[in-house]
Formats: C-alpha cells, structure tokens, sequence
C-alpha cells in the first residue's frame, strides 16, 4: 500500500517536473519571424550611393561590429544576420526596401536607417505594421514621439536642441550678431532652423538677416553662400549634410568671408567633411559633440577608445580613424547589441520595443565618460547630453561644459 503511494507520489512528482519543464522552456522561449535559436535577423537600408554616400561607413560599421559580435559567440548564443541594402538616402527607395526587409526578408527589427527624409517615408509602415524603427540616424525631434510612434526611437539629441544650445551661446557671446542661415529644404534643415528661431526667441526678427535653402539634388551650392556673404551678416550657421556642408566651408573661405561659423554635428566629421573642405578654411568653427572624437589625443588612454581601436584594427583595418560617421556605426551598433542582449530569449518584436524604452545606465563606448544610455516609455532620447567643441589645428577641441537637453 505504501509502496504503490510511495510510487504515484513519485510519478506526479515527475510528471509535474515534466509540466513545469515544459512550461518553463515554453516562457522563457518567445519568438517572432526573424528569430530563432540560432540566428536573429535585423535589417537595415543606408546611402552606398547617392549624395550622401560619404555616410555609408556608418552601415559598413555596423555590419562590421555585428561580425565582431558573431565570432565572439553571437548575442545569448544566436548569430546576428544583418540585412543591408541601398537606398540611396532617396524615401521612394528606402520605402522599397524597407518592404523588401519585412516582407521578404522577414527581419525581426528594421535598425539604423539614415536621413530624416528617409525615416519619415518609412515610419508609418513600420508602425503599422508593429516593426521596431530603431536608433535611427537622424535627430528631428519627430522621432521621440512614443505616443503617436510607438515602433521609432532615435539616438541622438534633437536637431532642434542642439541648434538651442547654438543660440543660447550665441546670445550670451555675441547678442547683436547679424545671421545668416544656410538649410537645407527638408524636415532635418527646417528642424534646426526652427530650433535656432526658438533658442533666439524675439531677437530672432533682428538677428537673422539671410537665409538659403537648398536641395540635396543640386550639384552645387556656391550660389546660395555669396548671397549670404553679400547679406553683411558676420555669423554663419550650416545645416547640411556632409556633401554641401563640405562646400560650404571651402566656399566661406575662398570668398575671404569670416563669420562666427556653426556647423550641424550631422556634418562634424574630420574625415569626412572638414579634411576634405581644407583645414585652413575650418579654423575657429564650432559645433557640438555627443561622441568622443577620435582624432582628440585626450581620449588616447580611453579604455572605451582603446576598444574601439582593437575593433577597428580586428574589423575595419582599412578605415579612416577620422572619419566620425565610424563611431557613430560603432556607438549605435553596441546599443543595439545592449538591447538584444537584454531580451534574453523573448525575442517577439514587442519586447525587443519594451527593452529599447527601457534602458537603464547603458554604457557605450564611444560616448563621453558619465553619459549613460537610458529611455522610458514616454522619452525616446537615449542620448540626451552634448558639449560644444570648435576645430583648432587639425581636430575638434572642446569647450565648456556638457549640456543636458533642458539646456542645463
């Protein structure tokens, strides 16, 4: 009798083990398409061509990092297949392939598209279609808006923020400054135009005498800066892409004009723009910096750049060390990693987005020491903090101090 009780105990004992194994596996499991226990696909469009292709080194980063991390072992255990086409930071284009990634492709998150233009175009399908539109490269401040885009985080601080730090120093070091604006004619020109308005608030009527805009189509915008220069106006502000913000500063110097230069940090890359633009056009030019810089002998000890430069020696041994568009690939792809690793294995495309509005105290690389990574559900802005920098010599050279997105 108590033998054959000893042993029905024994059975439910195991058959409820049994149970509760299953159900564990089956909790701790979740999959949507593009993950698996092996691999976990996410997709990606960047400018291989077009007027932007200087930029193209941030995918070619990113799929060098996510290299880096497969042969390390993968992200808990699974390997990262990153998916990267052309779009040739054209929105028809981008739309194209975007769909090709989610439909096709079947990638669990669409990761780093590059352009406001662009990420505009693909927004709404992806949020349609409950697809993470995460860390895109772009800082219009319609990318921090969780409550009507759930599905889209960017990563950087605004543009409109970083062009109110621009005029609240200004109005401080220069209040009767005559200005004049050159943007280019899409959401990311007219989002810092419309900052630096509203960072100069009523002294922005008398401020600002010029402004051109321009499209990314034209072949040249020499044009558009001699009409500045004629305005009479001693203070410049550039907001452009690489391509025209490279002419801009080689024209401002060839025409001997000598304004107050601010430059968008879009385009505040040594390599990239002012290397090619001529250092002595490029002195005295100030922007922002949220990122170390890589040229700065001040980080030569840094444990996060050392990092850096054994994955770009390992990875990348044929890349220009300069060029700033690498350690953004390097900062966005190792937030994107911090946020895979955290969804252990619930990789449905709803806890990738939960983990993502969630970070807490992340720790990357190549940003400056004591700036964490962190969002909630209701602020998209994973990178909230940036310092004024002007260029000195052949590098940028900060100054001040950092500065928080309230201005503090």
């Amino acid at each position: 009798m108590r033998g054959r009780s000893s042993y029905g105990v024994a059975a439910s004992v195991v058959a409820a083990a049994i149970l509760v194994s299953a159900n564990s596996a089956w909790a701790q499991k979740k999959y949507d398409v593009g993950a698996t226990d092996t691999e976990i696909k996410i997709g990606n469009t960047g400018p291989y061509s077009g007027p932007n292709s200087i930029a193209s080194s941030i995918p070619k980063t990113m799929a060098a990092y996510f290299k880096k991390i497969n042969a390390e072992g993968g992200i808990n255990g699974r390997k990262i297949n990153f998916i990267s086409y052309d779009d040739a930071f054209s929105p028809p284009k981008s739309v194209e392939q975007v769909r090709k990634l989610v439909e096709g492709d079947e990638v669990l998150a669409v990761f780093g598209p590059m352009g406001t233009a662009v990420n505009t175009a693909i927004e709404k399908y992806l949020n349609q279609k409950q697809v993470p539109q995460l860390f895109v490269i772009a800082g219009a401040s319609k990318f921090n808006d969780p409550q009507n885009f759930p599905w889209t985080m960017g990563w950087q601080p605004t543009y409109k923020i970083e062009a109110q730090i621009y005029a609240k120093y200004l109005l401080k070091e220069k209040p009767d400054a005559k200005i004049a604006v050159f943007f280019q004619n899409d959401d990311s020109g007219k989002d810092y135009y419309n900052g630096l308005k509203e960072g100069l608030g009523d002294k922005a009527k008398t401020m600002i005498v010029a402004e051109e805009s321009f499209e990314i189509t034209e072949p040249t915008i020499d044009s558009h800066i001699v009409k500045l220069k004629a305005s009479g106006a001693d203070t410049f502000f550039s907001f452009a892409v690489p391509k025209f913000a490279a002419q801009a500063i080689r024209k401002v110097g060839e025409l001997g004009w000598k304004p107050t230069y601010f430059l968008s940090n879009t385009s505040a890359t040594i390599g990239g723009v002012i290397k090619p633009a001529g250092f002595e056009h490029a002195q005295g030019i100030i922007s922002a910096a949220f990122m170390k810089d890589p040229t700065d002998p001040k980080w030569k000890d840094d444990p996060g750049m050392k990092k850096f430069d054994e994955f770009l020696k390992a990875y990348m041994p044929e890349a220009d060390r300069s060029d700033a568009y690498i350690m953004y690939g390097y900062n966005t792809a190792q937030t994107m990693a911090a946020v895979l690793k955290n969804c252990g294995d619930n990789l449905t495309r709803e806890n990738v987005m939960k983990q993502a509005a969630n970070m807490k105290d992340i720790v990357v690389d190549g940003v400056p020491p004591g700036v964490l990574i962190n969002t909630t559900p209701t602020s998209y802005a994973p990178v909230s903090q940036l310092q004024l920098m002007r260029i000195k010599g052949e590098q940028w050279e900060l100054f001040g101090s950092v500065i928080g997105t309230d201005g503090k």
